[in-house]
């Protein structure tokens, strides 16, 4: 791939990811939080599936049963917990609480696929532990929304590793599609369950709802899959450090929200983190085969 049209894809994937959040928390003042994620990623995975059908591609019962658990966890748990944190974070700080996830993969892999990991990935993960803790202030006082934003990186670790478990199963598209419109479906009825739906229908949240479902799902997901299906993996996973930089901007630019020095140099250690954990995942092969 032309080294331009990588770098432009790659800064298009991980803005994406990243202004999702500034712009997600706009809609939280029209519509609930579980009722938002709840209709982008249904909107988003109905349109993805009608591909896959279109496409004519496979899915069995069984396949069903598999995406759905990924469902919960990449799409449910992730963006639930995410939308939620935003209530009480700034969208910055979310953002870099939730990609901490690559980290935790390193530790959950470890311990339930067996995978073996370099010392330099093992370094990534103090770094970046210790810029969670630099950027939490030095302190131990835990916000529920501090929660909630490690809980969503979690969840996306625990996905991450159910996709290394399972995703050979399965096309990538048809894993796309419908671990969103499950994951969406499921946080529908969590909205009606768990809190009470707010719906303000008017310009401003119908775009957020179309820009986060098109371009913060469908267009993202397009962009991102092509970059790991064209180039190293592991490398281009690097490239994920830059999603929460993304998100600490947008916030500062749309919402003016004040991020403390410490959250940047937290932010920074765990982005120097991950870059060691995912630079170095496939060197001339994979460490843990």
């Amino acid at each position: 791939m032309n080294r331009y049209v990588f770098g432009l894809l790659v800064v298009l994937a991980t803005s994406l990811m990243g202004t999702s959040f500034a712009i997600g928390k706009i809609g939280l003042s029209y519509i609930s939080p579980l009722l938002l994620v709840g209709i982008r990623f249904t909107f988003a995975g109905f349109i993805m599936a009608l591909f896959v059908r279109m496409k004519r591609l496979p899915i069995s019962y069984q396949d069903g049963s598999k995406l759905f658990v990924i469902g919960l966890f990449q799409t449910t748990g992730v963006m639930g917990c995410i939308f939620l944190s935003m209530r009480t974070l700034p969208s910055g700080e979310t953002s870099i609480l939730t990609f901490v996830n690559p980290l935790l993969v390193v530790i959950l892999g470890t311990w339930f696929l067996g995978l073996k990991y370099r010392i330099s990935q093992w370094l990534g993960v103090c770094i970046g532990f210790a810029g969670v803790f630099l950027s939490l202030g030095s302190h131990l006082q835990l916000t529920t929304g501090t929660w909630l934003g490690l809980g969503a990186a979690l969840s996306w670790a625990v996905a991450t590793i159910l996709v290394k478990k399972w995703g050979t199963q399965f096309n990538t598209w048809v894993m796309s599609a419908y671990q969103m419109l499950f994951g969406g479906l499921l946080l529908l009825l969590l909205s009606a369950v768990m809190e009470t739906p707010q719906l303000t229908i008017n310009l401003t949240s119908v775009s957020v709802v179309l820009y986060l479902a098109i371009m913060g799902s469908i267009v993202q997901f397009a962009a991102w899959y092509y970059l790991l299906s064209h180039g190293d993996p592991g490398k281009t996973s690097a490239y994920l450090f830059l999603a929460p930089f993304f998100g600490v901007l947008s916030g500062f630019i749309i919402h003016n929200e004040t991020i403390h020095t410490y959250v940047y140099l937290g932010g920074f250690c765990i982005g120097i983190g991950i870059f060691l954990v995912n630079w170095t995942a496939f060197g001339k092969k994979h460490s843990h085969e």
